[in-house]
């Protein structure tokens, strides 16, 4: 997947990802000299990467059924049935095989769980910061550590297989085009 400096930049990218961004390719402007995705994500890691998407033109499918990868890679976090259907309706969108209306009634829902689930975490924290007030600060901070450090370490290894699998989709689609 290919884009140029002068696409990013009619999305207003912001300051930081930009300055890296001609910082890393040794360039002061933008100009219209092809650039690869996976250059971007090399540079700026994956979500400059993902957020530059937005300036590719065409890989419409392949795009999409990325993002379903990401999303069924988490899918097993919920038990909320309108938040897996939206990424099932997502993929036959993809697949030219689910209307812009189902795919928008599928949205509408999972923003409608989004939403209580929102509701559910606050009140979900509120517990949790009374409990944590109420128990031993040290035993605590040790458990808040342990789940930082494990979170951590998951997060990493998401984004390294999604980078990886970006690179793969653009590796394809490089194959196709030539």
């Amino acid at each position: 997947m290919k884009t140029t400096l002068n696409k990013i930049r009619e999305h207003s990218p912001c300051h930081e990802g930009w300055t890296k961004l001609l910082r890393n390719l040794g360039k002061t402007k933008a100009d219209d000299e092809e650039l690869l995705i996976t250059t971007i994500l090399d540079g700026n890691g994956l979500d400059d990467a993902l957020w530059s998407l937005r300036a590719v033109d065409g890989c419409h499918r392949e795009m999409r059924l990325f993002a379903v990868y990401c999303a069924r890679s988490v899918q097993h976090l919920t038990n909320d049935m309108r938040s897996i259907a939206v990424i099932d309706v997502a993929e036959r969108y993809a697949n030219d095989l689910a209307t812009d209306e189902e795919l928008a009634a599928a949205r509408a829902a999972a923003r409608a769980a989004a939403r209580a689930a929102a509701c559910d975490s606050a009140r979900a924290a509120a517990r949790a910061a009374a409990w944590a007030a109420a128990w031993d600060s040290a035993r605590a901070a040790a458990r808040a550590a342990a789940w930082d450090s494990a979170r951590a370490a998951a997060w990493d290894s998401a984004i390294e297989t999604q980078s990886d699998l970006l690179r793969i989709v653009c590796a394809e689609i490089e194959r196709r085009a030539i």
